[in-house]
Formats: structure tokens, C-alpha cells, sequence
């Protein structure tokens, strides 16, 4: 019969995020355990976790938290991007208010980040988005800044709460800066349990101190040297009296 393969534990991102130095630890800690990255639009974030298509994913906040268990991780600072020729192109960094009088383009109506800031670089308008979107989709006909009122985004680690898993627990603990040897890491408890399992099996073949010894045979005759009965001392018989008839 062949060996059953390992679990393949799979992780999502959104654009911007890059997930390489956790996968590289995971991979370094257990290269005997495989791991799978896929990108997903920040759109599509909730289905692809509820639907399994990944074990737990790097998302841009808000999502539904129904369900879920999500660690937020880090902010991203939110930027303009506009058009080379913009008089924002002037600006080291906007202010919210100067925002007001411009045509700022939705992403999501916009069929997503790249294609709101490929709108943005013809003039049209100005999208504001977290930074690491604006350096991913950057271009030489576009220009970003950062805003300096403007509501950051959070990242965060997600998953179903009803699949959380060794493996799951082990990622995420890479994610929030522990070490192998942290006694949280489920890794970290392995050499315990199996000592345990180990004391367990001997204890069971150990007999009990309570257990009767075997007993030696006492009884009976004992045996003369020469391996026969030992006769009793030969007496008198009854009623002789000692004495011969008269």
C-alpha cells in the first residue's frame, strides 16, 4: 500500500502583501510538510476562505468576521495616485482636504486597483489606495503621495475558526514572531507528548510491586542422602512393656 501524502497547507494573499520571509521559516522549520501560496483580489478575499480554496489567508481589512478568526498585523499608509501632469504632482504629501474638488475614482466600480489607477494615469481622476498597491501597479504616466489624514488600511491573517489546526496554529505563530522552541508552537510540544507516550508504554510493561512471588514446596517427607524415604526412629512396640514373659 502506498504512504498517504501529507497535507498540503494552503495560504492566500491579497495584492500588495508579500507573504515570502513566513512561507520561507515554514519551509526551513518543516520542509517535510508542503505549503502552496495563491493570489486573490481583495474582492474575492471572504470566498476563497469560506469556499477552502485556502486553508487561511493575508487580508485587507474589513471582511465579515463571522465565522472567523482574524489577527490584525499591520497598517498601510493610503496614497493619491493621479495623472504625471497633475498639480498634485507638486505636493510631498496631500492633505485630505485638497481632495474635496477632485474626481476620486471607486475601486471596486472601477474593476479594481490596477485598473483604477490605469483610469487615474489618463487624467480622468484621482484613487486613493494603500501604498503597497500604488508601488505593485506602478507607472511612469502616474504619480502617488501619501495622504497624510487619510484612514490606513489593516492587514491581517484570517481563517475559519472551525478548521483551526495544528498546522494552522503553527503559521500563525511563525506570522506573530515566535520561535521553534516557543513553548505556544504546537512543534514545540511534540518531544513532550512522545515522551509521555513513551513512560506510558513502559510503565505498562513493567509488572505490579504488588504481585505474588512464586511460593517454594515445604511440605512432605524429606529425603535421605541416598534419595529415599527418611524412616522414623524405630520404638518400642505398645503393650511390650519393656519387660520378657515370665
Amino acid at each position: 500500500m502506498s504512504e498517504p501524502q501529507p497535507r498540503v497547507l494552503t495560504v492566500g494573499f491579497v495584492p500588495g502583501v508579500t507573504p515570502g520571509k513566513w512561507v520561507s521559516r515554514w519551509r526551513d522549520r518543516f520542509p517535510e510538510k508542503p505549503l502552496e501560496t495563491r493570489e486573490y483580489e481583495a474582492a474575492s478575499q471572504e470566498e476563497a476562505l469560506r469556499a477552502g480554496t485556502v486553508d487561511l489567508g493575508f487580508v485587507r481589512l474589513p471582511v465579515d468576521r463571522e465565522g472567523f478568526s482574524v489577527i490584525p498585523l499591520y497598517e498601510e499608509q493610503p496614497v493619491v495616485v493621479a495623472g504625471k501632469d497633475h498639480e498634485l504632482s507638486l505636493f510631498d504629501e496631500v492633505p485630505l482636504a485638497e481632495l474635496v474638488a477632485e474626481n476620486q475614482l471607486d475601486v471596486i466600480s472601477n474593476g479594481g486597483e490596477k485598473a483604477a489607477i490605469e483610469l487615474a494615469a489618463t487624467g480622468v481622476g484621482v484613487v486613493i489606495v494603500p501604498m503597497s498597491i500604488a508601488r505593485l501597479y506602478a507607472r511612469r504616466d502616474a504619480v502617488y503621495r501619501p495622504v497624510l489624514d487619510g484612514q490606513p488600511t489593516t492587514i491581517a491573517v484570517a481563517w475559519l475558526s472551525e478548521n483551526t489546526d495544528e498546522d494552522i496554529e503553527e503559521f500563525i505563530g511563525i506570522v506573530r514572531g515566535r520561535t521553534e522552541r516557543s513553548s505556544r508552537q504546537p512543534s514545540a510540544k511534540e518531544p513532550e507528548k512522545k515522551q509521555k507516550k513513551a513512560q506510558k508504554a513502559a510503565n505498562r510493561k513493567q509488572p505490579s510491586s504488588g504481585a505474588a512471588k512464586p511460593t517454594q514446596r515445604t511440605g512432605g517427607p524429606k529425603k535421605s542422602p541416598a534419595g529415599g524415604k527418611k524412616q522414623a526412629p524405630r520404638g518400642r512396640k505398645p503393650g511390650s512393656g519393656g519387660r520378657g514373659r515370665r
